[in-house]
Order: structure tokens, then sequence, then C-alpha cells
């Protein structure tokens, strides 16, 4: 059956992906059918899909973060006479269980790039006395709830997407996104932070990507704070992590500010353990695989914080032979790192996650690109894995940075890891972008924090005039939009 999508109108690449995920982890289909509105653009926040039942749509609405509400059409138009028409042409039985003397109900009144008065809401309201409700009116608690939800056209100059009409909708509520969840895990809130230390929206929905459930598995090889898995255990997942930094990892800033307090401050269950392991050396046994139902992480890429690796850099030149720490020394000991180049470790994290990850298992993870380039066409592939999908998010005139999310649907081997290896060779040698020119034109930080006046714009960039990002940017295309 066909169902609206109501989509908050934020992380506009995110939310396709996040309702197909949630689809498949409810058991939908694997294959997804989505169409838009008449005279609606790809950026709408209305967007129809086809599920195979309404349980399955409510479970979707009711789990997913940016849907806010999922409907059952009992009818559209672009005015209120074509709106009254195609209501009273729904067919009578699916709408009579839901008009009952016994059942109470409620109508919402929402609009999309307009504001309405209470008293034209009201008036909106009533317009629907042509609907033979029979139950009592519930604001608060309605065994029904119906939208009548309005947009405004393009020529209002709202800053709505392109080749919007208006145009009106009226539908049953089958479930929608619980946004509480939001201010309750919001970073201003929490007890331990880091500088990487990631949005809760964010964290929810790489959960998601992840198809996170009660009695999984996950695992993040970059935990700092604990943000991601404190999303996957609210989901009921059981966690692990690990990090480089041992001080992140053991102590924090004291007994009641470390990654376990931030997991005690929402009543979430421990992860099952954190540890101190270097993701270009992981810790695990050569025999060990398919442990991890999901591993879910943010790489260092150099914004916020850069990678390290074990070793320090007169080790790895070879200038200073391996040393043992001595035992009086061992308790508060702080290893020698040096730096991790972000290649050397979406590398690394690939062949830890073939090999850890069961069949069917996820990884999630952000990766970075220059706007002009599409991540699925610069990533290099692995027999392992096969690319579900990718969402962008734009941090300055020239980078953005990409959420990936990739299957496992092969076993790892030695022949795979064998062509992983060159795979990563070529990579190496051909994305310069993160290599070569970073070295010579400065860091990825400092391209995507310096002022737009102060960078060499591609020549399509250059053309438009861009002095700054919300010059080039759609108004509705914000950081977070």
């Amino acid at each position: 059956m066909w169902y609206l999508c109501y989509f908050y109108h934020r992380l506009l690449d995110y939310r396709r992906p996040e309702v197909e995920a949630l689809t498949k982890l409810f058991g939908g289909s694997t294959i997804f059918e989505w169409k838009l509105p008449q005279h609606h653009h790809l950026d709408s926040p209305f967007h129809f899909i086809w599920l195979p039942s309404e349980d399955i749509a409510s479970k979707v609405a009711n789990r997913s973060i940016l849907v806010k509400c999922m409907l059952e059409l009992w009818g559209q138009g672009y005015s209120y006479e074509e709106l009254k028409t195609s209501v009273q042409t729904f067919p009578e039985e699916h709408k009579l269980p839901y008009l009952g003397v016994e059942s109470t109900f409620r109508i919402v009144v929402d609009t999309f790039g307009k504001v309405l008065s209470s008293d034209e809401q009201r008036e909106r309201i009533e317009s629907f006395s042509y609907i033979p409700f029979k139950g009592r009116v519930d604001l608060r608690n309605a065994d029904n709830r119906f939208w009548l939800i309005e947009t405004d056209d393009q020529f209002s100059n709202n800053g709505l997407p392109p080749t919007v009409q208006r145009t009106l909708f009226f539908g049953r509520e089958v479930g929608g996104a619980d946004r509480k969840l939001l201010p309750t895990f919001s970073l201003s809130n929490r007890k331990y932070l880091g500088p990487t230390a990631m949005d809760a929206e964010i964290a929810f929905l790489m959960a998601n990507q992840a198809l996170v459930q009660p009695g999984k598995l996950v695992y993040d090889p970059f935990v700092g704070t604990g943000s991601i898995l404190v999303a996957a255990s609210h989901f009921g997942a059981m966690t692990m992590g690990a990090d480089i930094d041992i001080r992140v990892v053991r102590n924090g800033r004291g007994p009641d500010c470390n990654v376990w307090s931030n997991f005690k401050q929402y009543d979430l269950p421990l992860p099952i353990s954190l540890i101190r392991a270097d993701n270009n050396l992981p810790p695990w046994r050569g025999d060990l695989q398919e442990i991890f139902d999901a591993i879910i992480c943010d790489p260092p890429y150099g914004v916020r914080a850069g990678g390290r690796k074990s070793g320090g850099r007169k080790l790895l030149k070879g200038v200073k032979c391996p040393y043992v720490i001595p035992e009086e020394k061992r308790k508060d000991h702080i290893p020698s790192t040096a730096p991790y180049s972000l290649i050397e470790c979406v590398h690394d994290l690939l062949d830890v996650a073939a090999r850890l990850l069961v069949m069917g298992g996820r990884l999630v993870f952000f990766y970075p690109v220059a706007v002009d380039e599409d991540a699925k066409d610069i990533f290099p592939d692995h027999k392992c894995f096969t690319l579900v999908s990718h969402s962008e998010q734009i941090l300055s005139t020239r980078y953005s940075r990409c959420l990936l999310t990739m299957e496992k649907t092969a076993r790892y081997t030695v022949d795979v890891a064998e062509m992983a290896r060159k795979k990563h060779l070529e990579f190496r040698e051909n994305h310069g972008m993160l290599t070569e020119e970073s070295r010579e034109n400065g860091t990825l930080r400092s391209k995507v924090f310096s002022p737009a006046d102060n960078l060499e714009v591609s020549s399509g960039l250059s053309e438009m005039n861009i002095k700054s990002d919300k010059d080039w940017k759609p108004k509705y295309r914000s950081k977070y939009v």
C-alpha cells in the first residue's frame, strides 16, 4: 500500500536511506518504490513509499528520526474543493473503522512554508464536517490522529524547494518519529564530552542505518566519548568500543565523568568492554571472524581531530628500536603515537569489518569528499561489501562528509584481503584530494573552516561569484539540511 512520508525538513540526503534501512529491519521489502507528489521537487518533505503492511509502516515511522508522520492518505488536491472530492471518493470500507462512536479522534493542522493563525486552523478543521466523525474529540490521547497539511507555493519567496505547487493533503496517521529523544540525549546535557562527540540526531540516524536492534552486538573502533554507542544502546544493542587514547577509555575526567558515566546518565546497559586498541594493529586473534552485527564509527579525517596510530615517528622510521616498558611504569604509561592518514585508516577499517562482521552485517561511517565528487565513484570497491547508501552533509564550499552504509555480502578470505590491499594502493595513488593536495595546500580542517574568500573554488562555483556558504547553497540547504 502507498503511504505518504512527511519528513522533517532536515538532513535531506539522509531521509530516504533511513526509511529504507528501517523497512528492511522490520521485515519489509528490500526493493523500494518511491514517488513524488506532482509538481514537487526531490528536496520536498513529501514522498510516497510503497510498504507491504500498516504494521511495518507504523514501526518504521515510530523508530525513525526524520519522519514527522506516516499517513494513510485519504485525499489530496490543489484547493479545498479538490481535497473534498478526493476524500469523498476514498473507499468507505477504509474510512469507517476510524469514524465510529467508540473511538476518539483529533485533526492536526500543519503547514510547510507558511503559518496559519489559530482562527484559520479552526476554520479549516470545521470545513471537514462532510466526514461523518461519530466519536468525541480528544486533543491529548486520541485513538486516531488525522493530519491536514497545507503547503505554500514557490512564488511566495519563502525558501521552499523549487517547483513546489500549493498542495493540500489529508490522511490518517499510522506513526511518527519520537523527537523527544533529541533533547533528552542532547550533547548540551551530556556528562562527558570531547571535541569529536557525535551529535545525538546523527548518532541515532547511524544506528538506524546499521539496523541496530535488541540482542545485536555493535562495535565502534574510534569510540571516543561513546556518543554512537549510547545511541545503539538506547535501541537495545550490546555495545563494545575501542580507542587508541587510553586516557579517554580508562579515566576520562574522573570517576564520575567518563565514557561509562554517559551510559549511567541515561540508565542504559554498560558496554561489554572498552579497550585501548589501535585500528592499525587490531588486537583480535588471527582466526577470529564474524562476531559483530554492526560496526558504526566516525573515523578521524583531520577536521576536528587527526588520526593516530601506535609507534611514534622514530619507531616507524627505524631510528629507534622497539622498547619494553618497565613493570613499575606500566600502570601510567601512555604509548607513543604517530600520524595516521585517512587513506590508511579506511583501508584498515574495511579489513577489520570484512573479518569481524557477520554476513549481512553493516558498516556505517563518515568519509570526506569534495563537493563536486560522488563518494560512490571515488571510494574503492571491496569484494566483501555492497554499498547500500551514501548521504551527503555539506561542511564548506569545497568539502562535505558522506555517510556511507555498506553491507557484508561475501565472506573474508586471503584472496579477498590481497585484492583489497591492491585496491587500497590504487586508491592511495589516485585520491590526491586528501594526500598530495592536502600537504601542499593545507590540512582538510583548514579547508573546511577557512573563509570562502580565501579558497580557490572550482570554476563552476567561481562563475556564481561565491563569497560565502550562504550565497551558493539554496536557502533551505543549511548545514543540517
